[in-house]
């Protein structure tokens, strides 16, 4: 994720609804993936070097937990990535609130980053067939919500916005890395599993790299719940979950690819990376792209160390994960926008 610039030239940054050095209000302009100043303009709000008119996502005006501006002529109320909502949780409750900000505000960074790259995404209002939607949901009572996908609905679960509820997730479920916007990139892997491989001329050879992906769910999952080990030195899989099954295996595969694409990106931006490389190079030759990530991860690693805390990177790439990331990437970056 890179930072941006507003109308006075400070720095500002994806999340920001207004500049901290001029006040000016921000606004996300989805089409141009840019943030930038945004002034209002009778009902509307206009942009500088821009033409055209925007307002503000019913989101950002209402609730202020969005920053993501809507075409004037639009004639809906909600942003793209708002837009993908089927379930919010109960906005009167105060905490709910709070848990649902945090979690849009992973969300739109996973949509930046499918626009990015170019990755087909329309709400499931619009097409039932190939359409997303999300169903954030809270735990209440003894209700429990469990985070998954089926048939472009994802649910998550708002609660573990709350980071003792996902630290105890993470712990309960002998995971290394859990996050919320983790939790988005896996699940619309499973979306983008249904779009790019399946009925395709790729699904030879994504049974190849991860399995065949007709072996029972359900008592695989019974398997991999039922087990409390983990088996060590596994290098077949980018973590312990992918290897439940096939569909796991492509999901976990597609969210770290995700999680690399991203990170450098941001690593790039604060010339964090060799400066030698051109940025292309990086964004579409995969070895250049693992070369970049293996010695980014050393020193990010390295200074969480002089910070005393854990590995901000506790992943090892075999080569078996390697080829599977090969393949998310052979079918993802020809569309990418750079």
């Amino acid at each position: 994720m890179r930072t941006f610039r507003c109308a006075c030239g400070a720095r500002i940054f994806f999340e920001n609804q207004a500049c901290l050095a001029c006040g000016r209000e921000l606004g996300f302009l989805p089409e141009a993936l840019q943030l930038t100043a945004i002034e209002p303009d009778a009902e509307n709000y206009r942009v500088a070097d821009d033409a055209g008119r925007y307002r503000k996502c019913a989101n950002y005006a209402e609730h202020g937990v969005c920053n993501w501006m809507v075409p004037a002529g639009d004639e809906q109320p909600l942003c793209l990535a708002c837009r993908l909502n089927n379930v919010i949780p109960d906005l009167s409750d105060p905490e709910s609130r709070e848990r649902w900000a945090k979690v849009e505000s992973a969300k739109r960074r996973l949509v930046y980053s499918l626009l990015r790259l170019g990755l087909p995404l329309v709400p499931k209002s619009d097409s039932a067939e190939n359409g997303v939607a999300f169903d954030i949901k809270t735990e209440i009572g003894d209700e429990r919500v469990l985070t998954g996908h089926e048939d472009g609905r994802i649910t998550l679960n708002a609660t573990e916005a709350d980071p003792v509820t996902l630290e105890k997730a993470r712990v309960a479920m002998k995971e290394r890395y859990r996050t919320l916007l983790g939790h988005f990139r896996h699940e619309i892997g499973h979306h983008f599993w249904d779009r790019l491989v399946r009925d395709t001329p790729h699904l030879e050879e994504f049974r190849r790299l991860f399995g065949d992906e007709r072996a029972d769910y359900g008592e695989a999952l019974q398997r991999h719940y039922a087990s409390d080990t983990i088996v060590a030195g596994n290098d077949q899989f980018i973590s312990h979950y992918a290897g439940v099954h096939p569909w796991e295996d492509w999901a976990e595969t597609f969210a770290h690819y995700l999680h690399i694409v991203d990170t450098l990106d941001t690593a790039r931006n604060f010339n964090l990376t060799p400066s030698s490389t051109d940025a292309g190079d990086v964004e579409h030759d995969f070895g250049v792209l693992m070369d970049e990530w293996h010695e980014l991860t050393i020193a990010m690693n390295a200074l969480n160390r002089s910070m005393g805390l854990d590995d901000a990177y506790p992943f090892v790439i075999s080569p078996a994960v390697r080829e599977k990331l090969a393949f998310v990437h052979s079918l993802v970056r020809p569309t990418a926008r750079g």
